[in-house]
């Protein structure tokens, strides 16, 4: 009962390290958050948006596929880290940045996992309002805002709680929405029609490139500066292949089975798909059985809530790396209402959800690209587990501000947005800068829609680092153990 009991009480635990009394499980274990937060209904219109880029079913297949697999092997990688090291992803990345040099990255990780929060917010606020309008129990704003202040508090009271409280409720979701999925894929099969779908027409490589890191963009590397914050609280001797394989599989099963389907669906119907891009759950509900729409709210708003609660859990966490200081509880609270606030832009005020949500994901996935890069370059580089205490100490190994990492990020992020346009988003209109100076056409060109910046952006950070952070890493793991770290506020021991 005891055990019962601290299951759900608040989670101390801020950016401190994790104690070997309370680290626990196996790699198995990470299944679960990361199923259960990557199950969503909103996979089914990933269909839409990627044959949107004006490619064929199996060109979409292959993006989605490749962009999904591949994104989400690059968080399992970094959850190795979270092993190692017992500390939150954004404190790991201070052996690359420095202990105040990695405050840039946690800025831009806030920002990234605040957004997509209040995305899967808005978007369980839209559905549950759409579902219940169709019921005739309601419609329009009033119902809206009985939606969103429900799902809001749902969110905000599972990112405070905690990790045990989030692993309890990650199974639960798993499972219901797993089974309510497998049953709404049934009751719409019949509106798949095959000839439509093998008649839509192939689009260029460009597009197909394009189509393939908005994949990229909107699953792993959405989610690869929070890989860390689970497997931190693995045993040290759990397996490095395990947590990468774990991490990877429970991430990316679900989202490759809703995108096939998502894919005839939307292939099946441009009405359907077109409705899609305006509200990307609720027209899921205009082929559905009305008997169905309460479970089918009950999947949608599991789905969302549950990476919107993983999310605002590392988004607080991410606020803690970037110089708050406040309890980890505090700053998971400050964060929902941010959400809440910009949930109530999407649902009451937005006009283009898809145009701004695709404007969004790449212009945040450039900079976390090229931080990636260099967080798995610098990981790459280590021979040996990360000195705990140093993460903390401004005059540790770590240094305070490395000028070295910290420049390949800028330097990366400055020609991945020269690499991407966002023509739907007005207010990112100044990207695509470096299009025209390279010869790929200018911003109106066949390249302009292809994206290149986020692979450009990963692939600097990734080599620089490789190529000049050897001799820094090789000196950092040269020096002696330091002391050892206070398990309460992950602050080092004084000698």
């Amino acid at each position: 009962m005891g055990r019962s009991v601290m299951a759900l009480q608040v989670e101390v635990h801020g950016l401190d390290v994790i104690g070997d009394g309370e680290r626990k499980g196996t790699p198995r274990t990470l299944f679960w958050p990361w199923f259960g937060a990557n199950v969503s209904i909103l996979g089914l219109s990933y269909g839409s948006f990627v044959l949107g880029f004006g490619i064929s079913f199996w060109q979409a297949l292959a993006a989605g596929v490749t962009g999904i697999v591949f994104s989400f092997l690059l968080c399992g990688l970094v959850a190795v880290a979270g092993k190692r090291g017992s500390a939150p992803t954004m404190v790991l990345s201070r052996a690359a940045y420095g202990v105040r040099g990695n405050r840039l990255p946690a800025v831009v990780s806030w920002m990234l996992t605040v957004g997509w929060e209040t995305v899967l917010t808005a978007l369980a606020t839209m559905a549950t309002a759409t579902v219940l309008d169709r019921l005739g129990w309601g419609g329009g704003t009033g119902t809206e805002v009985v939606a969103l202040i429900v799902v809001g508090a749902l969110v905000v009271v599972g990112g405070v709680m905690g990790f045990d409280l989030i692993m309890r409720l990650q199974t639960v979701i798993t499972v219901v929405t797993a089974v309510l999925t497998v049953v709404y894929i049934g009751l719409v099969a019949d509106h798949i029609h095959w000839s439509a779908v093998s008649a839509v027409p192939a689009g260029s490589a460009q597009e197909f490139i394009g189509a393939l890191v908005f994949m990229m963009t909107g699953f792993g590397l959405g989610w690869v500066n929070a890989a860390a914050d689970y497997s931190r609280y693995l045993p040290r001797n759990s397996s490095g292949r395990g947590v990468v394989g774990w991490t990877t599989f429970g991430a990316s099963v679900a989202p490759l089975a809703l995108l096939v389907f998502g894919l005839l669906l939307a292939g099946s119907s441009t009405t359907l798909s077109t409705a899609i891009a305006a509200d990307p759950i609720g027209a899921l509900t205009t082929i559905l059985p009305t008997w169905f729409l309460i479970p089918f709210a009950v999947v949608a708003v599991l789905g969302l809530v549950g990476g919107a609660v993983l999310d605002i859990y590392s988004s607080g966490l991410a606020l803690l790396a970037a110089g708050l200081r406040v309890p980890r509880y505090l700053a998971a609270l400050l964060d929902g209402v941010l959400m809440i606030a910009g949930s109530v832009y999407i649902v009451f005020f937005a006009d283009d959800f898809l145009g701004q949500f695709i404007g969004f994901l790449t212009t945040l996935g450039v900079p976390v690209a090229a931080w990636c890069g260099v967080m798995l370059a610098d990981l790459a580089l280590r021979r040996r587990d990360y000195d705990e205490a140093d993460l903390f100490r401004v005059k540790g190994r770590y240094g305070d501000v490395e000028p070295l990492p910290l420049l390949l990020t800028l330097a990366a992020t400055a020609v991945g947005w020269g690499l991407v346009t966002n023509s739907a988003a007005g207010w990112l209109e100044w990207q695509g800068y470096l299009l025209g100076p390279l010869g790929l056409g200018g911003k109106d060109g066949t390249w302009a829609y292809a994206n290149l910046g986020v692979l450009a952006a990963l692939a600097l950070g990734f080599l620089g680092t490789l190529a000049l952070g050897r001799g820094r890493v090789r000196t950092q793991e040269e020096q002696p153990p330091s002391g050892p770290v206070d398990g309460t506020t992950g602050e080092a021991l004084k000698a």
